[in-house]
């Protein structure tokens, strides 16, 4: 969505809009294979209507994208009504990649006559960033694709063929020049490393979130920094509400997938406790095993075909050393519980097209939003503060992966997207708890050690299976990973910088049929009907 809106923004920028009379989208790699089941093609076109995933009414996308195939056309920037059949002027190229990256794409515009007007190539590096060649080689590595003001076009964002512009190039490129010294803006405590960002928070008697905060400052205003955070949580927890809350029994897609977190959460709400049976208030006198020598015909009444070679002898052997059969009991795990439903309710809303915060991707957009609301709920003893302390610590280890690695399943596999989310989400709830900078180090790398190696492999291409209760197993992990690194003192064999590193290549050795491409793993051995 973001790329589209950029491409059209830049069209305005260089005047040339007006004159597109039609448009050519194409999508490679990962974004062709996975695309249909991610929501790429939906999510590029409201793009190029203007449309920015902050703000889109996400209720309204699939009428809307039905209408372009119905009327044949789209309305660029929200402004310009040109012809457009989604099904022709779209094009997934399931087996072709572009070689910058494998998350791909390419718009072209055309005038009435045919004639080019302008065209342009970006990449989707994970977590809602994009970049075009140009950006990342002026940006450096792994730098999101800055929004522009409408009267600060960004030059060379797009590659006009007029001519007219040929004029302006010179201007453009003083523009660019000034962009890139803005994003080249020196932080007040920059690091680049796991090791860089421990010992800087040592010598300044710093946490990671404060360390965050203020360089966040070359930047923002201090209210803008919080203001914004806040905003990033409030969307979170409500994808979790509506999540919760959904009166939608399937999500969309060939597989049928129920909905779970709706009867979870209700199932919480309820209670832990079943009404008693009456076996349970009838006493332990009429309890067949309570003195270990009653008959052993009571467990057995019903012998199956299966238990008819059992003589009398052996049945007599089994009394007094197991319980007698009984319904499964409902476990009494309230940790677990919540952490779960909080995560599934995300990555629910994520696979029926909802509005979830990039965190660091869509596809593990439940795991941080999970273990921040088990702990505002349950631990917290001054939210407002601990929503900033999470967040912002949870981010610094982002920026580790990100600069070292990748967040990009389509590079990494999913120990770049779920993995990663782990791994902050366990640094952030060390941080909350009063874990010192060392251990949350320690949190965030036992948090990805144990993820090393994940496959992104989704069925039919959907965002659901495994990749729902992945998230619900990746909350639970990011605490489990929290308790161990708290109850140490910070220090530890491994590093955070070497698992990142050994996450680099282990993507780099991953065969790219699981790598987002459907085309491996569970995607293959789990019929689609």
């Amino acid at each position: 969505m973001r790329a589209g809106q950029i491409f059209v923004q830049d069209l305005v920028d260089h005047g040339i809009l007006n004159k597109v009379s039609s448009i050519k989208v194409d999508l490679y790699g990962s974004l062709a294979l996975t695309g249909i089941g991610h929501g790429t093609p939906n999510a590029t076109l409201m793009g190029l209507e203007g449309e920015l995933p902050e703000t889109v009414p996400t209720e309204t996308i699939i009428s809307r994208v039905e209408a372009m195939h119905q009327s044949s056309t789209i309305t660029l920037n929200g402004t310009h009504r040109i012809r457009f059949n989604p099904d022709k002027d779209m094009a997934l190229h399931y087996y072709e990649s572009l070689p910058q990256h494998p998350n791909g794409m390419r718009f072209t515009v055309f005038d009435a006559n045919g004639d080019m007007l302008a065209t342009n190539e970006y990449f989707s590096i994970g977590g809602g960033f994009v970049v075009n060649e140009r950006t990342q080689l002026a940006h450096g590595e792994n730098v999101y694709y800055r929004m522009t003001k409408p009267d600060s076009p960004a030059a060379g964002d797009t590659t006009p063929t007029d001519k007219s512009s040929e004029s302006t190039s010179a201007t453009e490129t003083a523009q660019m020049d000034e962009r890139t010294q803005q994003d080249l803006v020196t932080a007040s405590l920059p690091f680049r490393t796991g090791n860089d960002l421990v010992q800087l928070c040592n010598h300044e008697s710093l946490s990671i979130a404060e360390v965050v905060f203020l360089n966040e400052l070359q930047w923002r205003s201090r209210e803008e920094v919080i203001s914004a955070a806040y905003r990033i949580w409030n969307v979170m927890d409500d994808s979790i509400k509506r999540g919760c809350l959904s009166t939608s029994a399937k999500l969309p897609g060939r597989l049928n997938v129920n909905r779970r977190a709706p009867r979870l959460y209700q199932n919480l709400m309820r209670g832990f406790y079943s009404p008693p049976d009456q076996d349970m208030l009838s006493g332990p006198q009429n309890s067949a095993l309570s003195d270990g020598t009653a008959s052993a015909a009571a467990p057995f009444a019903r012998p199956s075909i299966l238990e008819t070679s059992l003589t009398m002898m052996q049945r007599n052997e089994l009394n007094g050393v197991f319980r007698k059969k009984q319904r499964s009991r409902r476990p009494h795990l309230p940790h677990l519980d919540y952490l779960s439903v909080y995560a599934i309710a995300v990555n629910e809303e994520n696979a029926a097209g909802g509005r979830v915060v990039t965190a660091p991707t869509n596809g593990a957009a439940g795991v941080i939003p999970a273990v921040l609301k088990y702990y505002l709920e349950f631990l917290s003893e001054d939210p407002s503060r601990d929503i900033l302390e999470f967040l912002f610590t949870a981010s610094a280890i982002g920026m580790l992966y990100k600069r070292g690695a990748s967040i990009s399943a389509a590079e990494m596999g999913c120990q770049g997207e779920v993995g990663v989310a782990c791994s902050m989400s366990a640094a952030a709830f060390t941080a909350v708890m009063g874990g010192t900078p060392a251990q949350v180090e320690n949190a965030a790398e036992i948090g990805m050690e144990h993820n090393l190696g994940l496959t992104c492999d989704p069925v039919d291409g959907l965002v659901q299976i495994p990749c729902i209760e992945r998230n619900a197993l990746g909350a639970v992990k990011a605490v489990t990973a929290a308790q161990l690194a708290l109850q140490g003192d910070g220090s530890h064999r491994v590093s955070l910088d070497q698992v990142i590193e050994t996450m680099r290549q282990t993507g780099q050795d991953m065969m790219s049929k699981y790598k987002e491409t459907s085309q491996g793993g569970l995607a293959v051995n789990v019929p689609v009907c």
